[in-house]
């Protein structure tokens, strides 16, 4: 998942909660028997008010296909749902006694669309130059950047190729290409810059070995008064791939890697190494308040991280065992990046009846006044 959440402006004081909904995917985790379609489905979570609604589906796509890998931003009212690969769910035996739905690659997409949250109404936009998937994506200036990932199904390689959407002609333009090839790299915005972080990297003459942690932990920052980027090494400073990154306030902060979702603390960027941000250590997001019985036997589902103002909201879903039954409980975290004392709130859990699996990482929608 290379998409992030798109920076919204910082709130100011008749700018409270209620402006704002987070946009998530998602699909069924595992296919539901004697039911025909597994689609993507649209949850709007209301932080004001600690509430999901079901927004409906992307459209386009047929029975028991997904899109999945894309990348999802916002503008204004609308967000965007770029790339990705159209996958189906494959059962695989590993053994007699454990099978598992694993997703299958069936196609790569230019295709990008824009959906309205205020009148649900979707439109197509100019698709990309290069389809791609598992790519970096962000929102700089009312526009949107993309660079690398890959363009075609069960590739074992990056691409390099960068373009960029301005939403008033819907035009994609190219840009310059970034010097190392990557996937599942990061987009950020930070002071007014866009980066691209880490990911699988490895440069185009290397014939293709493993590669490097050089290469993995370095960073690229568009420069386009020389129309070229520009290359820095260590900024992610890790041999494993960043989850997400996000800007608050011109600091970055990031909770895990891809491996580990969530790593027992946040950490910031102080423009050399990352560090363990005071008062933000807690093992399981999942017992922060509501510690309940059965949770000694949950498994987490999905965890996505998106800024409001000066907090990041943490998303998390678990597949809990309880009493021989199975239930999703959906949980949400604030973390106040400008507290000095007790900096975590959370908002009491809710159940779901299905066990889904997050699509894309969740974008924020700041509403514009009428």
């Amino acid at each position: 998942m290379g998409s992030l959440p798109s920076p919204p402006p910082s709130p100011s004081p008749e700018n409270n909660l209620s402006n704002y909904v987070m946009v998530t995917i998602f699909c069924p985790k595992e296919p539901t028997p004697n039911v025909i379609t597994l689609p993507n489905s649209i949850y709007l979570y209301y932080p004001s008010i600690n509430t999901w609604t079901y927004a409906g589906t992307i459209p386009g796509l047929i029975d028991n296909q997904v899109l999945k890998d894309f990348s999802m931003v916002s503008l204004g009212d609308f967000i965007y749902i770029i790339g990705g690969q159209i996958c189906h769910k494959e059962k695989v035996h590993f053994n007699n006694d454990s099978t598992e739905f694993l997703d299958k690659g069936i196609k790569v997409l230019p295709s990008v669309l824009r959906y309205n949250i205020r009148t649900n109404q979707w439109f197509i936009c100019a698709p990309l130059s290069v389809a791609r998937y598992d790519f970096a994506c962000t929102v700089c200036d009312n526009k949107i950047y993309v660079a690398g990932g890959k363009s075609k199904v069960a590739s074992t390689r990056g691409i390099s190729s960068a373009e960029l959407y301005d939403p008033d002609i819907d035009t994609w333009t190219p840009l310059p290409n970034l010097h190392i090839l990557r996937y599942k790299c990061l987009g950020v915005t930070w002071k007014n810059k866009v980066y691209i972080v880490g990911g699988f990297a490895e440069r185009e003459d290397s014939d293709m070995k493993m590669s490097g942690i050089i290469e993995r932990s370095s960073a690229e920052v568009l420069n386009m008064e020389a129309k070229k980027w520009d290359l820095i090494t260590g900024m992610w400073q890790l041999d494993v791939l960043p989850y997400q990154i996000v800007a608050v306030n011109d600091t970055l902060y990031s909770s895990g890697d891809c491996l580990n979702a969530w790593k027992g603390h946040v950490e910031a960027y102080d423009n050399n190494i990352w560090n363990e941000v005071d008062g933000s250590h807690n093992r399981s997001l999942s017992t922060l308040k509501y510690n309940y019985e059965y949770w000694s036997h949950q498994r987490r589902l999905y965890l996505t991280m998106a800024p409001i103002g000066n907090k990041l909201f943490f998303l998390a879903g678990y597949r809990v065992d309880d009493r021989k039954l199975t239930r999703t409980i959906s949980v949400v975290h604030v973390f106040d990046t400008s507290a000095t004392i007790d900096p975590w709130g959370s908002f009491e859990p809710m159940e779901f009846e299905d066990e889904r699996e997050l699509c894309s990482h969740c974008c924020v929608v700041q509403f514009s006044l009428p």
